[in-house]
């Protein structure tokens, strides 16, 4: 089915749509041990609360692929088997009944498991992502290129693809994934030019919470501006809950989907009459569990404040007056410095539960 939004095709996981004109959707993967099912189903919760669309869990050995069932099983959202090494993993993952498969190419060299693979899962109507990593790219594909350039990536990524379609398999995604940014942004553009597959994003091993998304927010922000890219994973050494929330921060900050809070704050000078780095950074964490899309401006000074604040939900502005609160683009008032926080979470949480309401026709 060709889609007419990125101009990529569409397959299903689960529930959710990928690719053409549906919304970007936003993954992370569960860092528990796939055997401890209660763990792992927990972090799932928490992960579908912050907004995650599609969960990816590892299956490094038997018994976790055993465990699988019950995951699936307890899952509110869509469970891709993460497979590498072993396709004997990716069979018993099908048997379990997970929603995908990502299988890494450069790692399952066997042809004929890979067969087995796409018969098991084209009997099953399961999606197959071929991943491609710049740390797994065969030795002859380094050798040919001169390394893990992006030519040899999309080459390692179409010499899959091809087995696949010469099966008539063709529910597919592709990933074309290092961990230097520039490298990446090529692979998906060379990509994009021979095959119209929907394309997970991401930049591998990207870092800390704080360089990871620096650099996820870089590469990431580049392709989608340029239309690129139907899913994205924010691969952080950080809690899997923040992959998400920096997945919707990138796609917010690109005016491709809205969800929750977005802080707008000064960066503070002399002029400021309230403090803006402690506040903003409370209201912050004390509103991330907030779906409804709601501005939140914490403003210094009257230079921008009084503007910024009127063109957000909920704001606040440093004055020589006292701390001016707006809502909804008019003056509510002043608000005493030891009370701002808060009626600040108070009107905040008042707003998005107005917001959940018109949604819900109420």
């Amino acid at each position: 089915m060709q889609g007419s939004g990125r101009g990529t095709r569409v397959i299903g996981l689960g529930g959710v749509k990928i690719g053409g004109a549906h919304p970007v959707a936003v993954q992370s993967m569960t860092n528990t041990d796939t055997r401890q099912v209660k763990r792992t189903l927990a972090q799932i919760r928490r992960l579908a609360k912050a907004g995650c669309e599609v969960v990816r869990v590892a299956v490094p050995d038997a018994d976790s692929a055993a465990a699988l069932k019950e995951v699936v099983a307890g899952s509110s959202l869509p469970v891709v088997a993460d497979i590498h090494f072993d396709h004997k993993l990716a069979l018993a993952s099908l048997a379990a009944g997970v929603h995908g498969l990502r299988l890494n190419p450069g790692n399952l060299r066997s042809r004929r498991a890979l067969k087995e693979i796409i018969r098991a899962a084209s009997e099953r109507q399961v999606p197959i992502r071929v991943g491609v990593n710049a740390g797994s790219i065969a030795r002859d594909l380094r050798n040919k290129y001169g390394g893990a350039t992006p030519e040899a990536l999309v080459e390692s990524a179409l010499e899959h693809l091809r087995l696949l379609e010469d099966s008539g398999f063709e529910a597919i995604k592709v990933s074309l994934k290092s961990s230097d940014v520039m490298s990446t942004v090529a692979s998906y553009r060379l990509m994009r030019q021979v095959r119209d597959y929907p394309l997970h994003l991401g930049i591998t091993e990207a870092g800390t919470a704080f360089q990871g998304l620096i650099k996820s927010a870089a590469g990431l922000g580049i392709l989608l501006a340029e239309g690129i890219g139907d899913t994205i994973r924010v691969s952080l050494a950080a809690d899997p809950v923040e992959e998400v929330r920096a997945g919707y921060g990138i796609l917010r900050a690109l005016g491709l989907r809205r969800r929750g809070v977005e802080g707008i704050a000064c960066p503070t000078c002399a002029r400021a009459r309230l403090p803006v780095i402690r506040t903003a950074s409370l209201l912050e964490r004390k509103l991330a569990d907030i779906a409804a899309p709601l501005t939140l401006a914490v403003m210094g000074c009257a230079v921008n404040g009084p503007g910024e604040a009127r063109h957000s939900d909920l704001g606040c502005v440093g004055t020589v007056k006292g701390i001016q609160v707006y809502v909804k683009g008019r003056r509510a008032g002043l608000v005493p410095a030891e009370g701002l926080v808060t009626w600040m979470l108070e009107t905040a949480r008042d707003l998005a539960a107005e917001a959940v309401g018109e949604e819900d026709g109420g």
